[in-house]
């Protein structure tokens, strides 16, 4: 996994060198302790370290992006196998 986005209000933020069942565990802990400081990277290229509060109620969405992108279907096909209608 090539990071791991987090969207919380309203900005973008991202976790890198983590897995994604390990972040989840560690938001769901800190969740069932009522508030949860969670540390991620704010900003693009240099590591700009930001903390944010969850707390029960607050919107979080957690986004794995993978290492490469999955290979496109071969010519004439569509990912559910169909051929592809041209012309």
């Amino acid at each position: 996994m090539k990071r791991i986005d987090i969207y919380y209000g309203g900005e973008h933020y991202s976790v890198g060198g983590r897995r994604l069942e390990d972040l989840r565990e560690e938001i769901q802990a800190g969740l069932e302790a009522g508030t949860y400081w969670l540390e991620v990277n704010d900003g693009e290229g240099e590591m700009r370290r930001a903390l944010l509060l969850l707390s029960p109620g607050v919107a979080l969405a957690v986004v794995p992006v993978p290492d490469e992108d999955p290979a496109p279907p071969p010519d004439g096909e569509w990912s559910d196998g169909l051929p592809q209608v041209t012309g």
